[in-house]
């Protein structure tokens, strides 16, 4: 009996993420995969690392002008599952999956099996997400190397383990050596650090375990193999080419590419209302305050350099590329989300203590948490459902001009109704994991309503036994 309980309770552990994760694959499935010029360079560099063992570009030579772990990557899986985009991005896919995993861990880590679940689900049904897992690109592989550094490192300041820093270490290496993107998950992870470490000196040694791997790789690949030079990063286009004589960058690009199309406005407004509600509310949110403020820090920054080289700079790809530059961020807005639910049931709780205005107002701030965490689930499905329908897609940075980063759709779901079954299925497997991972609150939460009513069926039944004795004596 004893193991029976504890395989049921593993099952109805398990069930709320796998539902996420088979979900958000017949999503996937559904929509996409996307290509444009640089998906076909990324295939091209993969396709060098086949043909001559370095991520050349049509010919010797010719190297590809970013990281290369993630070309030899997808070249070892390509060779063994053959050598096409498509079979590309079916890896893209499964770093975009493994991302979902490692997020839920993080989310747990810090909230709680309840939060992690829901900053998952977010997650899973952002267009962002959706975009670049169907795309033959690099961002993905490294989100998820660098969530996966950021959580390992985790970790490692918490049992203040050398070897978790070292292996942590090794997967910032990993991440940097993919897209140099990853240098972004350093602000979280030395925030935590200098939140949470225990003793300075032995704190210290973890430091110089974590920096070791990623300086010996760096070196071997641009001083020794590559022969570019570790400078040479610092030469790349994207730090050169200036935007177009016709186009005048506005400071608001990055917000408007967050609102219309990466986060959609809802979520970006429960973002940031769950963050505004941590820092208000400090003293009723002690125990998730760092954690809001940590996330406050990585989005207000990397922001703020998107913005100054894209805008102050008036750099090209900066300015286009904010789907591709604030990737990182994606995990942080839908941790901050989801991490809003619990804050909203808190402040139900502080509000019945409080007097008539106050208590308003706090049901009022309550209710519009919640129903910005609802709009949010369920625009982003809409949204998910039109990228399946079009062939065409800019996720304009501005939004009275056609500037903005554009992709292809050549597999449209739209042209078979067999393809958009298995999507609606998946967002039904999301929501269900959702409610199941709730049940219990759900069933809590019903309790006084079924109180009410046994109290009220007892007080007919008693009023009908003396009716009926009242008519006996008569």
């Amino acid at each position: 009996m004893r193991n029976k309980s504890k395989i049921i309770n593993l099952i109805n552990g398990k069930v709320p993420l796998l539902s996420v994760l088979i979900g958000t694959a017949l999503i996937l499935v559904a929509i996409g995969p996307f290509e444009n010029g640089d998906t076909e360079w990324e295939f091209q560099a993969t396709s060098g690392v086949l043909r001559w063992g370095m991520p050349y570009v049509k010919d010797i030579g010719n190297m590809m002008d970013q990281p290369p772990l993630g070309f030899y990557t997808a070249a070892l899986f390509l060779k063994a599952f053959g050598a096409s985009a498509d079979t590309g991005v079916i890896l893209v896919t499964l770093f975009g999956l493994g991302s979902i995993i490692v997020l839920y861990k993080l989310g747990k880590t810090f909230y709680g099996e309840n939060t992690g679940l829901f900053a998952a689900a977010l997650f899973a049904l952002t267009p962002w997400y959706l975009i670049l897992s169907r795309s033959f690109l690099i961002d993905t592989q490294c989100l998820f190397l660098s969530l996966l550094c950021f959580f390992v490192g985790i970790l490692a300041v918490r049992k203040e383990s050398g070897k978790l820093a070292v292996g942590a270490g090794v997967l910032f290496a990993a991440a940097l050596l993919t897209k140099l993107y990853a240098v972004f998950i350093l602000i979280p992870l030395a925030m935590f650090y200098f939140f949470f470490r225990k003793k300075l000196k032995r704190s210290l040694n973890l430091v110089v375990g974590f920096c070791l791997p990623s300086l010996v790789f760096v070196l071997l690949w641009y001083e020794v193999i590559s022969g570019q030079g570790v400078l040479s990063v610092f030469n790349h286009g994207d730090f050169s080419n200036p935007n177009y004589a016709n186009v005048v960058p506005s400071y608001f690009f990055v917000i408007n590419f967050l609102g219309d199309y990466g986060l959609g406005w809802f979520l970006l407004a429960a973002s940031t209302l769950s963050l505004g509600i941590g820092i208000i509310g400090r003293k009723h949110f002690a125990k998730t305050f760092t954690f809001d403020l940590i996330y406050i820090a990585i989005i207000v920054l990397v922001v703020s350099v998107n913005t100054f080289l894209g805008a102050t700079l008036n750099l090209k790809s900066p300015y286009n590329n904010a789907i591709k530059f604030d990737y990182q961020l994606l995990p942080f807005f839908s941790l901050a989300a989801a991490s809003l639910a619990g804050k909203c049931l808190t402040i139900f709780n502080y509000a019945k203590t409080k007097t008539t205005f106050k208590k308003w107002f706090l049901f009022t701030v309550g209710l519009a948490g919640i129903f910005l965490l609802s709009a949010a689930f369920f625009v982003n499905i809409q949204a998910a459902q039109q990228l399946s329908r079009s062939d065409y897609l800019i996720f304009k940075v501005e939004r009275n001009v056609d500037v903005g980063y554009s992709l292809f759709n050549f597999d449209l779901a739209a042209n078979s109704n067999q393809t958009q079954s298995i999507q609606y299925i998946g967002f039904t497997l999301i929501l269900f994991g959702c409610l199941w991972q709730l049940r219990q609150k759900i069933w809590d939460a019903f309790q006084p309503m079924r109180r009410w009513i046994k109290t009220k069926d007892a007080l007919l039944t008693e009023n009908k036994k003396r009716s009926i004795k009242n008519e006996k004596r008569e």
